[in-house]
Formats: C-alpha cells, structure tokens, sequence
C-alpha cells in the first residue's frame, strides 16, 4: 500500500466495502504493474490474497488479454472455487490444487532434526501436514489448538459468513458426525437418522447443503464408490476424508483407535497429491480401500495397521480382481513386506516416500 500511494494521488490506496473490508484500489494496483513492465518482455505476476484486490476478476482478465502476462493468484476466499472462478475468468485459467505437507515435504522441513525417519513418520501420524506446525517445535496440545484455529477461521470465513446460517449448532453436529466418521461410508439419509435419534430433527437437504459448503471450503474431500464388475461410478454411500489429518485432533483429541481411519486419510491424500483420480472400489460384497487412476495407470491400496497373523483377510479382496494392475496393502508394521500372489506389502513410510509405484 506504500508503495501505491504515489500513483493517482487523489485515488485512495484502499476502498472501504459495504460489508466493513477494505479492498485495494483496482485502479493504482494495474498503474502500477503497467508502469513496472513493458510489451516486449514476459512478466510473471504472483498475486496473493487476490480476493483483496477490488473487482480482482475484472483486472485479472484485463492483464490475461495481454499474452506477455503470466499469472498466478492465490486466495483463501471461497469467492476462489473452480466452480466459481471458471465463469468470471471466462474459461482461461489452470487449477492447481494445494495441499498440507506430503510426508516427503515433512521430512525436508524437519531435515535438522535428530530424530530418525519412523520417529518423523510418527510425528507425522501425530500432528499432521500443515506447515507451521511443521515448522515449529510443538507439543500435541498446541498443534491441536493450532489445527482447532484453523479450522474455525476457514469455517467463519468461508461458510458462516458467506451461508448466513442461523442452526450453527446443527451444522457443527454434522461436521462432528462426518469427521468422526471419516473413511466410512455414509450417506445424508444416515445422518438424518443418527440426528432422528438425538431428537434434533434435520433435512436431507441441509446436511448436502453442509457436506458441499465443508467441501469447497477444503475441509473434506469426497471419495465416490466405483463398482469394478459394472464400471460405473456409484451415486450414494461415498466416503470423505479430511484435508488434513490433524483437523480430526482439533475437534476430538488424538486417540490411537483412530488409526485405522488416519491411515486410510493419508493414504488418500498422498493419491490426490500424485494427480490420481480416487474411488472406494466396490468388488460383489467386497470394499478395496482405493482405486486409484491416472490416465492409464491404476493402481489398487488397502489399508491395515498391522496385518493379521494367520490369515490372508487383507489380500483376499485384493485377489478377488482379475486384471494385473499394481496392487498393494499398507501397513504401519514396519516389519511387515514382501508378496503375496502379487500383492505387494508396503510399510507406510515406503509407500509414501516411493517416487513411482
């Protein structure tokens, strides 16, 4: 703002808006990138908090009309959905999606620490991906109040104020019953049945409308059912998972009987990261965790905290698909390996840090 001050003296560097935010003014922020560049030369504009730029779709198709302008806009407004953005930019604009810490990541940041690689996959479990916990030395308390901050800026940000929701008590029910049921299967019938037997009455209706306003804040990201023998992707009864494992400490605290469902939710968003399309495999009666596709390729996951002695429960599903697509099962035994009728055992870390699979 400094630094716009000088242009267009008699134009404030910031607009108050009706709802009480100030917006940079549109008119000295294009004078002042036209007075830095030049049409015979390629600029890479790298704008932050976009949605703090006064009618910032309006000036950001003024500088994609000119081919000399690579831009990249990033925002923490909901105003930012691909859903959204595709109408005001006409089209003309590539989603890259971002996520928390890949455990590759995580290791980079912790890369001074003493501690061995296990011990960084358990922090990891532990506290999850986002960055500045990352960063930081925390104990569990902390990061879960960090996490548990997190969460309710995006959800006072993105969803309150932007739904005007007046039953907040029964929206934060429903985000309570989909984080604890997270790699579950659930419909919005279920809900309204478990909320029928609290006495607290709710529409199917509004808990879509809750379950898709937490999705385009990137709070939860859905998993469709794919039926293999019909190839179709099924309409009911998906699952979701959380952006961040972490958000499920803020709101219930760390238990180790949550493993199971933590180590299906970093397993899927270590898929989403690599690009893949991801689906609960749906095999007769039988579930495969993921089905996973990218182009091509397609690779199948289950997951298991620690495989069963005696039995062969954990591939038996696996087995069951006729193709000769990869296959694995994920373990957090870290003793556990090797192949079974082509299934590959995989401890975690190894998953995670391979470069293909």
């Amino acid at each position: 703002l400094d630094l716009l001050d000088s242009y267009l003296p008699d134009e404030p560097s910031r607009i108050l808006q009706k709802n009480g935010s100030y917006l940079v003014n549109a008119k000295k922020f294009r004078k002042f990138i036209t007075d830095h560049t030049n049409n015979t030369e390629t600029f890479f504009l790298l704008l932050d908090e976009v949605q703090l730029l006064e009618n910032f779709t309006g000036t950001l198709n003024g500088f994609l009309r000119h081919s000399n302008y690579d831009v990249y806009v990033t925002g923490s407004n909901s105003k930012l959905r691909s859903s959204e953005i595709s109408t005001y930019l006409t089209g003309r604009y590539v989603q890259i999606p971002v996520y928390t810490l890949s455990f590759r990541e995580f290791l980079e940041f912790k890369k001074n620490s003493a501690l061995s690689t296990d011990e960084k996959l358990e922090e990891y479990i532990r506290f999850g991906g986002f960055p500045i916990i990352a960063l930081g030395n925390y104990d569990p308390d902390s990061a879960d109040q960090i996490s548990n901050g997190i969460y309710h800026t995006i959800a006072s940000r993105d969803i309150f104020s932007r739904h005007r929701r007046n039953r907040q008590d029964l929206f934060e029910r429903v985000v309570r019953f989909t984080m604890e049921n997270i790699g579950k299967t659930f419909s919005a019938n279920s809900i309204a049945a478990f909320r029928k037997n609290e006495h607290r009455s709710i529409s199917v209706e509004s808990i879509y409308n809750y379950l898709k306003w937490l999705e385009q804040a990137f709070i939860i990201y859905p998993c469709p059912r794919y039926d293999l023998k019909g190839k179709n992707i099924l309409k009911t009864q998906e699952k979701y998972y959380l952006s961040d494992i972490s958000l499920k400490y803020a709101l219930f605290g760390y238990n180790p009987s949550m493993l199971d469902s933590i180590l299906e939710n970093i397993i899927f968003l270590e898929l989403k990261r690599r690009g893949y399309n991801v689906y609960v495999g749906k095999d007769g009666d039988k579930e495969i965790d993921f089905l996973a596709e990218h182009g091509n390729d397609r690779i199948y996951v289950q997951a298991c905290v620690r495989l069963p002695e005696n039995s062969n429960r954990e591939v038996s599903n696996l087995m069951n698909i006729q193709d000769h697509y990869p296959k694995y099962v994920v373990t957090l035994d870290r003793f556990a390996g090797g192949n079974i009728n082509g299934i590959k055992i995989v401890y975690l870390s190894d998953f995670l840090l391979a470069e293909r699979w």
